[in-house]
């Protein structure tokens, strides 16, 4: 058996044109994001993270068509994603679609993605967009064969490579993590149950600022909003001034997705439609454990009651408690802790199977 590592340096490497390798075509309709209701089907815009994914949605706006998976998008900056899943694009932010004339697999896919981000990085920008008529004559570098013809066995074993190394060390760090993490609650399983006010536990309540859409400014800040989906991400800003930043808190929306609560790790931008919720000298476990409480008021409110400044200070909610009656924060961050290991661990059985039995 061979197990010699591949490498891009050991093979020959030839230009190809996307339209040998693609039927390219415009994406259409017009499926503006703030008109379409939330669902789970992928909405495609123009972007450089998250595989462009701009919103989740329930349908489009009854022109365009579903896209089916296993195809590129590139946007009008050149930014292509392997898109695995059924999705909707907009038409506005020009997402060409790139669908293989011949049946490739996802990894020779992922591994074609890559070329035509290294051959657009240079060439797009917003003077010199990238159109389907460029994108037809766009020539990008694949490995070859003997036979000069796209070498798709070597792109396809060499992506199988990369991700079962990335794998093997995404095991090797939770491995650790479990290690440090499992251990039971002997000691702590005798624990009172005692109701809070938010404003006895919160040393900071604080709504967000209200920032219109017109107003948005192209960046990298996460705005957080009252959407229940992906930790109440509307969509990544730039802007610095008259908003309020926060971090290492929890978000609960006032409307929307009334009671959807978050934790954030990293700075954000709050809109008007959620809280801020700060402890004192809380670990993101603490965190954790509240988002779950907290999430219950839920049932308790819609879109008729939401949830205003005066409401949430008075609101109530039960907590583990000390022998003094104060909130037992040692037992709720290593209950969240020894639930993370246990879940880490079901997970990596998975990825067991995955590197092993493939």
């Amino acid at each position: 058996m061979n197990n010699k590592k591949l490498s891009l340096n050991d093979i020959e490497w030839g230009e190809f044109k996307i339209k040998e390798l693609f039927d390219v075509s415009l994406s259409k309709g017009d499926n503006k994001a703030d008109l379409l209701n939330e669902g789970n089907i992928p909405l495609i815009s123009s972007g450089s993270t998250l595989n462009g994914i701009t919103k989740f949605i329930n349908k489009g706006d009854g022109i365009s068509e579903l896209i089916n998976n296993d195809t590129i998008t590139v946007d009008m900056f050149g930014q292509s994603f392997f898109q695995p899943f059924n999705y909707f694009a907009v038409s506005h932010g020009r997402i060409n679609i790139l669908t293989p004339l011949i049946e490739l697999s996802r990894e020779s896919m992922r591994f074609i993605t890559s070329c035509i981000n290294e051959s657009t990085k240079d060439i797009f920008s917003y003077n010199r967009m990238c159109s389907s008529t460029r994108l037809n004559k766009l020539k990008i570098l694949l490995p070859i064969g003997h036979d000069n013809n796209p070498n798709w066995k070597f792109m396809e074993d060499y992506v199988k490579q990369e991700q079962k190394d990335i794998a093997q060390k995404v095991i090797s760090y939770y491995e650790q993590k479990m290690l440090k993490s499992s251990f039971d609650l002997l000691g702590l399983e005798d624990v009172t149950w005692k109701e809070f006010h938010f404003s006895e536990i919160f040393r900071k309540i604080q709504r967000g600022k209200r920032l219109k859409k017109d107003d948005h400014l192209e960046g990298s800040i996460p705005y957080i909003s009252s959407t229940s989906l992906n930790n109440g991400l509307d969509q990544f800003i730039g802007n610095e001034d008259k908003v309020r930043k926060f971090k290492n808190n929890l978000t609960l929306a006032n409307s929307g997705s009334v009671g959807s609560c978050f934790y954030h790790e990293y700075e954000y931008v709050a809109s008007d439609h959620v809280t801020s919720l700060t402890l004192d000298q809380a670990d993101k476990y603490i965190y954790l454990f509240m988002t779950t409480i907290i999430k219950r008021l839920e049932d308790k409110y819609s879109f008729n009651r939401e949830i205003n400044d005066k409401r949430i200070r008075k609101e109530r909610f039960i907590l583990p408690a000390d022998k003094n009656g104060n909130p037992h924060w040692e037992y709720m961050s290593k209950f969240m802790k020894n639930l993370e290991a246990e879940k880490l661990g079901k997970a990596l059985e998975y990825i067991y199977i995955y590197i092993y039995i493939g």
